[in-house]
């Protein structure tokens, strides 16, 4: 029998809680709050680990680059992941208030109806969310500045151990945690309305992703003469290679050979694609910041402009290395989330179960813009 993958797990886990919540005893309902407690304090502790384990070797390993092609290819992937958080924020703070009106109700929090947790772990994270990135770009372009191997080896090594923690630990008791806290809404009556609200948020969400892949390709076109359509049909098998395995990673062997058949040379694309898997995150950008406002709508906050720029500036930096598994990119996020937006344990859980619904949708784009990136730096390659 085929094992059910992490998205079939999750909708089990929403239904199952969406079934049984009206009906499951309190003291039921109390025993799942204390598990989510005592994970979402885990997950709060590991996000400093997370934070350090991605971003130091990233920045250290670009530091190593290939010099003027590795500046290039770096801005460009940062432009286009920050163009995308832009363009997501704008439609979605746009559109989104449309479907919401009459719905932005806030969510239950305790002693507003969602029932408490039967004691408090208290697991405090070794360090904040802000400590960790300033300690984490110290270290990364240090370890690139004195071209030394061994710390390097140390923090590749860290990074496979939260790796691991987020692959064995995280990732499997992520839909325990999901049907707890959905359990804990329909228990509070608040469930009905969240997921109407999930249906909107992922059907504008697709629609985002392929305006992004339209605007890369119509720019790539552009520069190579080509046809956007025509580049862009080349590199779905990339498109359906990510859908499948959830991992840019997993996917960069396909996306190598779409981008030379579309017309970049080996040399290019033989460096910019594992790059770009890496870098490159315009799709995710675009489903954390359309989840997020969802969120914040949801529960009847605030949305600026002033804290979505220093959201999306920092969001692309610390997605940066984020692990080829399921859900990578929400956990190097959840700490940007915190700071800056402001999100609680529970907040944070909606979060997960909004990104990880369409992250193999997500990581489709970004997988698929990494073709269109690389064919326009095979162009300027060309030029120079």
């Amino acid at each position: 029998m085929k094992k059910i993958g992490l998205l079939g797990r999750i909708i089990i886990a929403i239904a199952l809680a969406a079934a049984l919540g009206t009906f499951m005893p309190v003291f039921i309902v109390r025993l799942f709050a204390t598990f989510n407690s005592i994970f979402g304090q885990f997950i709060g502790f590991a996000v400093p680990l997370i934070i350090i384990a991605f971003i130091a070797p990233g920045i250290a390993e670009l530091g190593k680059g290939a010099g003027r092609l590795l500046g290039i290819s770096t801005l460009l992937a940062y432009i286009s992941t920050i163009v995308a958080g832009f363009l997501a924020y704008f439609a979605a703070s746009t559109f989104l208030p449309r479907f919401f009106e009459g719905t932005n109700e806030k969510v239950a929090e305790p002693g507003e109806g969602l029932v408490t947790a039967f004691f408090d772990f208290g697991i405090e994270p070794l360090m904040g969310v802000m400590t960790a990135l300033v300690f984490a770009f110290v270290i990364g372009i240090g370890m690139a500045a004195i071209k030394g191997d061994v710390m390097q080896r140390g923090f590749n090594e860290l990074k496979e151990i939260v790796e691991k923690i987020i692959s064995v630990v995280i990732i499997p008791l992520l839909p325990i945690h999901i049907f707890g806290i959905f359990l804990n809404m329909t228990y509070a009556g608040e469930v009905a309305r969240i997921l109407s609200i999930f249906a909107v948020v992922f059907v504008l969400i697709i629609l985002l992703h392929w305006l992004m892949l339209s605007a890369q390709y119509t720019v790539a076109g552009v520069m190579t003469k080509r046809n956007p359509l025509l580049l862009l049909k080349t590199m779905l098998p990339a498109y359906f290679t990510a859908i499948g395995t959830q991992s840019s990673a997993a996917a960069i062997p396909v996306t190598l050979q779409q981008a030379k058949e579309a017309g970049a040379s080996d040399k290019v694309a033989g460096f910019t694609v594992p790059l770009f898997a890496t870098i490159h995150l315009s799709g995710s950008m675009i489903t954390l910041v359309t989840c997020s406002i969802g969120v914040l709508m949801m529960n009847d906050l605030p949305i600026t402009l002033g804290v979505y720029t220093q959201f999306i500036f920092m969001l692309a930096v610390t997605m940066i290395a984020a692990p080829g598994v399921p859900g990578g990119a929400v956990m190097a996020a959840l700490g940007v989330l915190g700071s800056i937006l402001g999100f609680d344990e529970t907040i944070l859980a909606l979060m997960m179960a909004l990104y990880l619904a369409q992250d193999s949708f997500g990581t489709a784009t970004n997988v698929t813009g990494d073709g269109a990136l690389t064919l326009i730096v095979d162009r300027i390659a060309k030029k120079a």
